[in-house]
């Protein structure tokens, strides 16, 4: 263990609570809470400052909201330092472990540097952080995602001032760009102004005009945002990836998100190639049961595999992972498997097709779709292990 100066950072929305300790020394959890002055800094030059002024060797904390700890993950690495990130779920059980109160700052703080220091040697205990482009590429996937949501408000409203002051453009779809370039003074139309000199509604407000140019200026923005999407996403690193997932009808966001939650594959595999174990089976202890640990790890990051919790006759059933990936698959199935004349023209696109249709023949529509999912995220795991 080289690294014994170090530090745990929890991050709030503008400051950070520091605990740096010297881990030659002996550390004893409740009276180090009780007795230490735990340092307080603010995202502001002073703070900066005083936090690069402590020199650690490693700098461990909570991936919290990439807005709220950037500033300082980006400062400590500027400076050399390394930064490591523990998940949320295994520094709750190591604070609980090490005996400290209800969860607050100082013993989160405190627990990350324990945390750290008793788990260091072992990789597979931290989250990894991600490559710069992949990083770069998640950022504008959820921009891209913020940006229909600022969308779909402005939207409703100028429709709903449509229905009086100009019906005839009230159901127009956003695939009409010539109607809504018109409406926001952004392109000229002959045709619209003709409809418009002879609406039978009450005519056009300057409200509404201003809504169209707001919205027009949300839509520029987000072809912005998908063009630095695509430079990412045409990385060289990511040609076999895209490959695949071609086969599966994924498009270019879709893509975009999958590979930033899933790249690199390696992180899934052990030497190179998935894990699997076999244990003794819960309900038949006389049996084993082969479990596909790569492949469940890398079903459940894409949010489709649920993470159950059972205690006695009670069972619960939550998910985890992605939330974004599971959105876009979810999409995904309904737009190019559920529409027939939308599915894949492939052997992958064929395949899932047909699992779905038997699946819908036989089960429950919703579960069907759930399976067929599960199913697709398996096919793309063993599709990437047998290429990349």
């Amino acid at each position: 263990m080289n690294n014994t100066r170090i530090l745990g950072l929890d991050v709030s929305k503008d400051n950070v609570t520091c605990f740096l300790w010297d881990f030659s020394k002996q550390l004893e959890p409740r009276k180090i809470y009780i007795d230490y002055q735990f340092l307080r800094l603010y995202s502001n030059p002073e703070g900066i400052k005083r936090l690069l002024e402590l020199e650690p060797d490693v700098a461990v904390l909570e991936p919290t909201g990439g807005n709220y700890s950037k500033l300082w993950v980006t400062k400590l690495i500027e400076a050399g330092i390394t930064v490591i990130l523990v998940g949320h779920t295994q520094l709750r059980a190591h604070r609980t472990d090490m005996g400290l109160p209800d969860k607050d700052d100082q013993a989160d703080a405190l627990a990350l540097a324990n945390y750290y220091w008793t788990h260091q040697d072992n990789p597979s205990r931290f989250v990894r952080m991600r490559d710069p482009v992949v990083a770069r590429m998640r950022d504008m996937s959820l921009r891209i995602h913020h940006s229909n949501r600022v969308q779909s408000p402005l939207i409703n409203r100028i429709k709903q001032d449509l229905a009086w002051q100009f019906p005839e453009g009230a159901k127009k779809t956003l695939d009409c760009v010539l109607f809504w370039g018109w409406l926001a003074g952004a392109r000229k139309s002959a045709r619209y102004d003709n409809l418009l000199s002879g609406t039978v509604g009450l005519g056009l407000t300057e409200e509404t005009r201003r809504l169209a140019k707001l919205l027009h200026q949300v839509a520029l923005h987000e072809l912005l945002l998908e063009k630095e999407l695509r430079e990412c996403l045409y990385d060289v690193r990511f040609n076999e990836y895209r490959r695949i997932m071609s086969e599966f009808g994924f498009g270019d966001r879709v893509q975009a998100l999958l590979i930033s939650q899933i790249y690199p594959l390696q992180n899934y595999l052990i030497e190179g190639k998935p894990e699997v174990v076999w244990t003794r089976s819960k309900l038949h202890p006389e049996k084993k049961t082969k479990k596909r640990l790569s492949e469940r790890r890398f079903v459940k990051a894409l949010g489709l595999a649920p993470s159950r919790e059972n205690s006695g006759d009670r069972s619960q059933t939550q998910k985890a992972g992605s939330q974004l990936c599971r959105i876009a698959l979810w999409q995904w199935l309904f737009c190019r498997i559920e529409v027939a004349k939308g599915r894949p023209k492939s052997e992958q696109g064929e395949r899932i097709s047909r699992h779905f249709d038997t699946l819908k023949a036989n089960k429950p529509i919703k579960l069907a779709r759930s399976k067929t999912l599960a199913y697709a995220a398996r096919e793309l795991f063993y599709r990437l292990v047998d290429v990349i």
